[in-house]
C-alpha cells in the first residue's frame, strides 16, 4: 500500500482542480484539524483560490501525518465539491471498520430515524489509503437516491452562503479590496460584547447616546452574563433547554448584521450550529419588496430557488431548521403583535408581515428556531422570546484586535491603534464596530507608507483627525477621492480640486440625506434617488447599499446609506455649504436644537421644513457634525464645494458664541440639551466662540446621564474657557469611571459642590481627588463620593489631603469600602483640619477600632459632626428611604452601580447600630428602611446577607 504522501503528490493536480472553486471549507477544516497553523490559514485566505489550495497542498505533503489528516478532512467536506471528488474519496479513503475493499455498487445506507435528522452525520474518523482500483468496478458515492437528492441542494445552499458571507463589505472600497485592508470575514471579524437585555431603557433618544448609557450601566457589572454570538441558541446553565426564539437588538452599526453573517458563515462551512439541517437567512429590507400574499413555502422557494424541490422534505423536521431574520427595524409594513393567532401553516398564503409575525410568535413552525435582529426603538414584545440580548459592540481588547486585523501592514495597524487609544473622542467611538471601521478607513490615509498629499496648506490632511466630524469628513473625502471619482483624481490632487469634481454629486446626495433625515426616512427607491438628482450608477458602491433581489420574478431597487451617521454627516455637509450668513446658522440651530421654526429665509436648508419637537433628540449627532463642518468651512477646508463665501465671515465665531451664551444664560436647558451644546462647541473647536459662552455656565446637572469619556471631554473642553468657579457639578449616577474623571480633572478644583456619587470610581479616583484637595487653587466646599469603591487606600489619601485643606466643609463617603485600616490616620489628619463641618461614613465596616477613632476625633474637633450610623440623622434615613423607592421604581439601577451590594451594606449598617435602631428616636424610620430594603432584595432574587430570605 502506498503512503498518503505519495497519493496526494500523484493526485495533486486533480485535487486542485476539484477544490479550487470553493477552498473555504477545506482550508477551515484543515486549520481546525491543526494541519494548518492559524497564521498559515489567515495568510492563505488573502491569496487567490488556486494559489491558496496549491500552497495548502504543498504544506500538507510535507509530512505523512498531515496527509492522513488531509484525507480525513477531505472526507468530511466532500459534499462541498463535485461528484468526481466524492468518487475519488470513496475510492481512496476506506473505512477502518470495513474488512474488504468498498463495493459501492451495492452499498447500503442505514435508514435514518427521521427523513432529515441524520442527514449530515459525521463520517468515520479512521482511514486507510488505497491507490489501486478495480477497473471494471467504477465506484459511486454510497448514498441512497433520496438522501442524495436532499444533500445536493443543501450543499449548493451552503456554497452559495459561503460565497455571500465570506467577505465583510468595505463600503469606501467599493467592490474591490483596498490594498491596505483585509476584509475576509475570518480575518477581520471580531467577536462582540453581547449580554442579556432587560429592556427597561428609554429608547427615545438618539441610538448612539442610548448605547453609551447602556454600556455605562452594565459594562463593568455583568461580566457573568456576556454571551458570544455563536452561543445565542445555547441552553442557559447545564440543565436548561435551548431557546427557540431569540431577539438580538442594538443600534445601527453595532454589528448585528455582521454577527449573524458570521453565524451563517460558520454554519455553511460546517463548524457551528451543526444541529441544524438548514439555515434560512432573510433580510427585512428585502422582504419590503414583496407586496402580494404568498406562503412561506413560496417565499423560501423564490429566495432559495435551488432548495425549492426539497422544502417539503425539510419541513417534515422543523426542529432542524433555523431562521435568521435580520433588520426588523427596516421593515416598512406594520406588525400586529396583539392580534389573534391565525391558523397559518407553511402552505398558507398571507401577507409577508403576517408570515413574519406568525414565525416570530411561534404560531407558525413552533419547533423551528428563530434569531431576530432589530434596533432598540422597534417593537418586538419580549414575551415571544426565550432569550433577549443586546449588542454593545466592542470592548477595549476587541478594538485593538479589530484594528490589528483591519490592516495588512502590522506597523500601520499599531500606529493607528495607538492614535485611537490616545484620543478619547476616537477611542469611545471605536467601541461601535461601524465607527471603528470608519476610523480605520480614515486613518489609513495618514499612517500608510508612501508619500503624503501636498497642496492646500489649510487642508485637514496636514494632521490626523481628532473630532468626530473630522473623522467622518476624512472618511468621506477618502471615499470620494479613491473610488467615486474613478481615477480622475490622483493621490496628490489638492483637496479643493477633488471636492470641486465631486460637488454636484455630493450636493445632490446631501440634499437627499438632509430632507429625509428630518422625516426619519432611511430607505429610498430608485425614484427617490432620481428626484434628488442622484445617479445610482455613480454612487451606489461608495455611499449606498444597493439591493437588487429577484422575488416572484420582479426586480426592484432599494437603497439606503450604509449607516445612519453617514446620512447625518452628509446632511450636515449639505447644510454647511448652503448657509451663507451668521443669521442663517443661528436660525438653523434654533430649529434643530429647540424646534423653533425659521423666519422667512432664502437659505435652502431652512425652507419648507416641518420638524416636530419629538424628533429633536434624533438630530443631536447631526448638529454636532454641522458645527464641525462649519468650522471646516471657515477654515477653507470645504473650498470647492461652496459657491460663495460667508457674509462677514470673520464675525461668525463671536456671533455663535453669543448664541451659545444665551442658551446657557437662561438656565432652562434640559440636561441632554446642555450636553449636546457642549459637544457642539467641542466639534466647533473655536476658542473665540467658547470663550464667550463658557463664563455663563455656573451650574451643571448631569445627574443619571450615563456619561462616556467623550461626554466628559466635551464638558472639560467648554469649562476650561471659563474663568469662574462652578457652583455645582452634579455627575451622580453617571458612571464616568476613572477615565472620565481623568478627563474632567483639570477643572474639578473650581467646583464648589462636586457630586461624584456612584460612578464606578476606585482608589485611583481618590488619589486624583486628593491631589485636587491639596491644590492651592482648590475651591471645593462639598464633595460627594458615596457608593464608589475607594477602599482603605483611597480614603487614607483623602484624609492626608484634608490635613492642610481649608475649603472643604462637607464630605460624604457613604458605602465606599472604608475598613478599620482606612481610619488609621483619620484622627491625626482631620484633627488638624479647620474647615470640615460634616463627615458621613455610614455603610462602611470600620470595626470597633474605627468607631473608637471617630469618637476620639469628635473630641478633638467638637465643631465636626460625624455621621457613622444610619440612625444618627433623620434626614439621612429619609434620603435612603427615597433612594430605595427610586430603585424599586427603576429596576435598571440595581445593575447600574452595584446597588445590590450597596443595599446589603446599608442593612449591615442598620444591624451594627444595634440598640439605637430599636430604641432611638429614629427607630420607626430605621425599621421602615430595613423592611423596604429586604423586600427589594427578595423581589430581585438577591440573598440577604446575614439573614434568611423567607
Amino acid at each position: 500500500m502506498d503512503s498518503a504522501q505519495q497519493l496526494l503528490r500523484s493526485q495533486r493536480d486533480l485535487l486542485l482542480k476539484w477544490t479550487v472553486d470553493h477552498p473555504a471549507p477545506l482550508l477551515r477544516w484543515l486549520r481546525d484539524a491543526e494541519v494548518l497553523s492559524s497564521a498559515d490559514y489567515l495568510s492563505l485566505l488573502e491569496r487567490t483560490p488556486s494559489n491558496a489550495v496549491a500552497m495548502a497542498l504543498e504544506m500538507v505533503c510535507a509530512a505523512e501525518e498531515s496527509c492522513l489528516k488531509f484525507l480525513q478532512v477531505l472526507s468530511e467536506v466532500q459534499d462541498y465539491y463535485c461528484s468526481d471528488l466524492q468518487v475519488w474519496v470513496e475510492r481512496h479513503c476506506t473505512d477502518n471498520h470495513t474488512s474488504k475493499p468498498l463495493a459501492p455498487a451495492k452499498a447500503k445506507v442505514k435508514k435514518s430515524k427521521g427523513p432529515i435528522a441524520k442527514l449530515f452525520k459525521s463520517k468515520s474518523k479512521g482511514f486507510n489509503v488505497t491507490t489501486e482500483v478495480q477497473a471494471e468496478a467504477e465506484p459511486k458515492p454510497r448514498r441512497s437516491v433520496k438522501l442524495t437528492n436532499i444533500r445536493v441542494p443543501i450543499a449548493a445552499h451552503k456554497k452559495t452562503l459561503l460565497t455571500r458571507t465570506e467577505q465583510l463589505k468595505c463600503y469606501s472600497e467599493g467592490e474591490a479590496v483596498a490594498s491596505n485592508s483585509a476584509s475576509h470575514i475570518e480575518i477581520r471579524y471580531t467577536d462582540l460584547f453581547v449580554t442579556e437585555d432587560d429592556e427597561s431603557v428609554d429608547s427615545s433618544q438618539h441610538e448612539y447616546f442610548d448605547l453609551a448609557s447602556r454600556r455605562a450601566r452594565i459594562y463593568v457589572h455583568q461580566a457573568c452574563q456576556r454571551i458570544r454570538p455563536c452561543h445565542l441558541l445555547s441552553p442557559r446553565g447545564t440543565s436548561g433547554r435551548p431557546p427557540k426564539r431569540v431577539k438580538v437588538k442594538g443600534i445601527a452599526g453595532i454589528g448585528k448584521s455582521a454577527a449573524v453573517q458570521r453565524l451563517v458563515y460558520e454554519w455553511a462551512v460546517g463548524k457551528n450550529m451543526r444541529e441544524f439541517t438548514c439555515v434560512f437567512d432573510l433580510r427585512f429590507r428585502e422582504l419590503n419588496l414583496i407586496e402580494a400574499p404568498l406562503s412561506l413555502l413560496e417565499l423560501l422557494g423564490e429566495r432559495f430557488r435551488y432548495l425549492k424541490a426539497v422544502l417539503p422534505d425539510l419541513f417534515t423536521t422543523p426542529s432542524s431548521l433555523l431562521f435568521i431574520l435580520d433588520g426588523l427595524d427596516e421593515f416598512k409594513s406594520p406588525l400586529d403583535w396583539g392580534g389573534p393567532d391565525r391558523d397559518i401553516h407553511v402552505g398558507s398564503k398571507a401577507q409577508v408581515s403576517e408570515l413574519m409575525v406568525a414565525l416570530i410568535k411561534g404560531s407558525l413552525l413552533p419547533e423551528a428556531s428563530v434569531i431576530l435582529t432589530t434596533r432598540p426603538a422597534t417593537e418586538a414584545p419580549k414575551r415571544f422570546f426565550q432569550r433577549c440580548c443586546v449588542v454593545l459592540g466592542f470592548e477595549e481588547d476587541q478594538v485593538k484586535e479589530y484594528t490589528l486585523k483591519f490592516y495588512k501592514d502590522g506597523g500601520v495597524a499599531e500606529k493607528v491603534y495607538n492614535y485611537i487609544l490616545n484620543n478619547d473622542n476616537l477611542f469611545v467611538l471605536s467601541f461601535i464596530p461601524l465607527y471603528c471601521y470608519i476610523i480605520c478607513a480614515a486613518m489609513a490615509e495618514y499612517f500608510s507608507p508612501g508619500d503624503r498629499d501636498v497642496g492646500d496648506a489649510k487642508s485637514l490632511e496636514l494632521n490626523p483627525p481628532k473630532t468626530v466630524s473630522e473623522v467622518y469628513f476624512c472618511y468621506l473625502f477618502t471615499a470620494v477621492k479613491h473610488h467615486a471619482l474613478r481615477g480622475s483624481a490622483g493621490r496628490c490632487t489638492p483637496r479643493s480640486e477633488v471636492l470641486s469634481l465631486a460637488k454636484q454629486r455630493l450636493t445632490a446626495l446631501g440634499k437627499l440625506a438632509y430632507e429625509n433625515l428630518l422625516k426619519k426616512k432611511i430607505m429610498f427607491s430608485r425614484a427617490d434617488l432620481e428626484s434628488f438628482g442622484v445617479t445610482a450608477a455613480d454612487l451606489q458602491s461608495t455611499f449606498l447599499c444597493h439591493i437588487l433581489l429577484p422575488l416572484r420574478e420582479e426586480s426592484v431597487d432599494m437603497f439606503s446609506f450604509f449607516h445612519l451617521t453617514v446620512q447625518e454627516h452628509l446632511a450636515a455637509l449639505y447644510c454647511a455649504v448652503n448657509l451663507f450668513s451668521q443669521e442663517d446658522i443661528i436660525q438653523a440651530l434654533d430649529l434643530w436644537c429647540f424646534g423653533l421654526p425659521a423666519p422667512s429665509t432664502t437659505a435652502a436648508p431652512l425652507q419648507n421644513t416641518d420638524l416636530n419637537k419629538d424628533k429633536l433628540q434624533s438630530l443631536q449627532m447631526f448638529t454636532r457634525f454641522f458645527m464641525g463642518l462649519i468650522r471646516a468651512r471657515l477654515a477653507g477646508q470645504l473650498d470647492g464645494l461652496v459657491d460663495r463665501p460667508m457674509e462677514r465671515e470673520s464675525r461668525i465665531p463671536a456671533g455663535l458664541g453669543l448664541w451659545f451664551r444665551d442658551q446657557f444664560k437662561g438656565g432652562e436647558l434640559t440636561n441632554r440639551a446642555a450636553l449636546n451644546l457642549f459637544h457642539c462647541l467641542m466639534e466647533f473647536q473655536t476658542k473665540e466662540a467658547t470663550s464667550v459662552a463658557a463664563p455663563e455656565i455656573r451650574n451643571i446637572n448631569l445627574f443619571k446621564m450615563k456619561l462616556s469619556a467623550v461626554d466628559c471631554a466635551a464638558v472639560h473642553y467648554v469649562l476650561q474657557f471659563s474663568p469662574h468657579k462652578l457652583r455645582e457639578l452634579n455627575l451622580g449616577y453617571s458612571n464616568i469611571g476613572n477615565r472620565g474623571l481623568n478627563r474632567l480633572g483639570p477643572i474639578l478644583h473650581r467646583c464648589e459642590s462636586l457630586y461624584l456619587r456612584y460612578n464606578c470610581l476606585d482608589k485611583r479616583a481618590a488619589i486624583l481627588e486628593a491631589a485636587i484637595l491639596k491644590s492651592s487653587e482648590c475651591q471645593v466646599k462639598k464633595l460627594f463620593m458615596c457608593g464608589n469603591s475607594l477602599g482603605p487606600e483611597g480614603v487614607l489619601e483623602l484624609w492626608s489631603a484634608l490635613e492642610h485643606n481649608s475649603t472643604v466643609e462637607e464630605l460624604y463617603l457613604d458605602i465606599t469600602g472604608i475598613t478599620e485600616r482606612g481610619t488609621e490616620n483619620i484622627v491625626t489628619c482631620l484633627g488638624r483640619n479647620t474647615s470640615l463641618k460634616i463627615l458621613t461614613v455610614v455603610g462602611n465596616d470600620i470595626g470597633e477600632v474605627g468607631r473608637r477613632r471617630l469618637r476620639e476625633l469628635e473630641q478633638r474637633r467638637p465643631g465636626l459632626r460625624i455621621i457613622a450610623n444610619f440612625v444618627d440623622d433623620l434626614g439621612l434615613l429619609q434620603a435612603y428611604l427615597d433612594w430605595v423607592e427610586e430603585i424599586r421604581a427603576d429596576r435598571d439601577q440595581m445593575d447600574s452601580v452595584k446597588n445590590a451590594d450597596a443595599l446589603q451594606s446599608v442593612l449591615k449598617g442598620l444591624r451594627v447600630a444595634g440598640e439605637d435602631v430599636e430604641n432611638g428616636q429614629n427607630a420607626e424610620k430605621a425599621k421602615e428602611l430595613r423592611a423596604n430594603i429586604e423586600a427589594l432584595l427578595r423581589s430581585s432574587g438577591n440573598v440577604i446577607k446575614g439573614g434568611r430570605v423567607k
